[in-house]
C-alpha cells in the first residue's frame, strides 16, 4: 500500500528551538513580566506541536493564546500545562465545552456573559482604540463587575493598535484608558503589550503578562529591530526535483516571462504557492545555493519553482534554503511579495514538514 512506503517531504520548515528559546527568553526579559504565547494560526505557521514542545517547560512562556474554539481544543488536546486563553468570541454553543476543558475565554459583552456557563473563567477585553472586539472603558466596570461577582473574572486585556509606529502618542492613549480600568480591579491579572508594545516600552506598570506575537518568532518593525536581537526561527527548505539545460532563446514557466539569453542550467525545486512561496515575488525573487544568490526564473508555480543553477554542482535530490536567517532573510521574501513577515509564515502550506531543530 501507498501508506507503507517511505514517503519523502517535498519542502521542509526547520523551527531552531534555540532562537526560539532565545527571543523568549529576550521578550520577557525586557517586559520583565512572563508571556502569554501568541500560537495562533498554527504557532504563526511555524507548527503547533513543534512550539509547544519547545515552550511548555519554559518559566518565561506563562500560557498560549489562540484565536479560535478549535485552535483552543487542539492546543488542549496537547496537553500544554499552562492556561490557555481564545481571544476571540466563542459561538454560545461552544463555551461549556471550553470551559470544561479549562479554556480562559475573552469576553466583550453583556450578551457574551450571559451565555457563558458558571464556571466559565474569562478575560475582560477592553477595546481601548483598535476597534475590533471589547467593551468600552466607561462600560468595563460594569462588566466587569458581573463577571468577577459570578467568580469567573480572571483577568483583562486590551489590544495595542499602532505601538510599532515611531509616534508612540496613540499607543500611550490605549494604555492610559486601560489603565482607569484596571484601577476598577486592584490586582487583577492584566496584558495589554504585543511585540511592538513590549519593544516600544519595555516593562508596562500593573502589568503582569505581555503578549508578543510575530515578536516571539523573530521579527520586528525596522525601527524596532535594534531593541533586541531577535532571530528568525524558520528556515524553509526544498528539494531540487530536477535539473536541465534551457536553451539560449527558450522561455521558463507560464507565460513565458523570462527568456534565457544563453544556455542555462535550471533546477525545478520544488516549493511553490502553495506551500507559502510568494506568486509575486516572480522577477525579483533569489535563493542562495553554494554560496551564490542566483534568481528564480520565470513565474512561481503552485508546486515548483525553477532557479538557474548554472555552473554549480546542484542534482536532483539536493535540498537547497529557501530562506532562512543564515541565507535569504524571510522578510526579504515577504518584501518580494508585496507581503508582511504574519503572511509569509502564516501562508506555509500544510504539506510542508516541520522539523524541530
Amino acid at each position: 500500500m501507498l501508506t507503507d512506503m517511505p514517503l519523502l517531504p517535498r519542502a521542509r520548515a526547520h523551527l531552531s528551538a534555540h532562537a526560539l528559546t532565545h527571543n523568549l527568553g529576550a521578550l520577557s526579559g525586557l517586559a520583565g513580566v512572563p508571556l502569554l504565547l501568541p500560537v495562533k494560526a498554527n504557532a504563526y505557521g511555524h507548527g503547533l506541536a513543534q512550539v509547544l514542545a519547545v515552550t511548555r517547560e519554559l518559566p518565561s512562556v506563562w500560557g498560549y493564546a489562540v484565536a479560535t474554539p478549535m485552535e483552543a481544543a487542539e492546543l488542549c488536546a496537547l496537553k500544554p500545562g499552562k492556561p490557555v486563553l481564545l481571544l476571540t468570541p466563542a459561538d454560545e454553543g461552544e463555551t461549556r465545552e471550553l470551559a470544561d476543558l479549562g479554556v480562559l475565554l475573552g469576553v466583550s459583552t453583556p450578551e457574551e456573559a450571559a451565555a457563558l456557563p458558571s464556571h466559565a473563567r474569562v478575560h475582560l477585553k477592553v477595546d481601548t482604540g483598535m476597534n475590533r472586539l471589547g467593551v468600552r472603558p466607561e462600560q468595563a466596570a460594569q462588566l466587569g463587575r458581573l463577571l468577577a461577582g459570578r467568580g469567573q473574572l480572571a483577568g483583562l486585556y486590551t489590544h495595542l493598535a499602532s505601538a510599532d509606529d515611531p509616534d508612540l502618542g496613540s499607543a500611550r492613549r490605549q494604555l492610559e484608558l486601560f489603565a482607569a480600568v484596571q484601577a476598577e480591579f486592584p490586582g487583577m491579572l492584566a496584558h495589554a503589550a504585543n511585540g511592538a508594545g513590549v519593544l516600544s516600552f519595555g516593562p508596562l506598570p500593573g502589568m503582569a503578562l505581555a503578549r508578543p506575537g510575530l515578536a516571539s518568532y523573530g521579527y520586528a518593525a525596522p525601527h524596532l529591530a535594534q531593541v533586541l536581537p531577535l532571530r528568525p526561527v524558520m528556515t524553509l527548505t526544498a528539494r531540487v526535483g530536477a535539473v536541465h539545460t534551457v536553451r539560449a532563446g527558450e522561455s521558463v514557466s507560464y507565460g513565458g516571462l523570462w527568456t534565457a539569453q544563453r544556455d542555462t542550467q535550471a533546477a525545478t525545486v520544488q516549493v511553490g504557492y502553495a506551500d507559502g512561496y510568494p506568486r509575486n515575488a516572480t522577477g525579483q525573487a533569489q535563493m542562495l545555493v553554494q554560496g551564490q544568490r542566483r534568481a528564480v526564473l520565470g513565474r512561481v508555480c503552485m508546486d515548483q519553482l525553477m532557479l538557474d543553477v548554472s555552473g554549480l554542482d546542484v542534482k536532483p535530490g539536493d535540498w537547497l534554503e529557501v530562506w532562512g536567517e543564515a541565507s535569504v532573510h524571510p522578510g526579504e521574501v515577504a518584501r518580494w511579495g508585496g507581503l508582511a513577515e504574519y503572511e509569509l509564515l502564516t501562508g506555509v502550506g500544510n504539506r510542508v514538514e516541520r522539523v524541530l531543530d
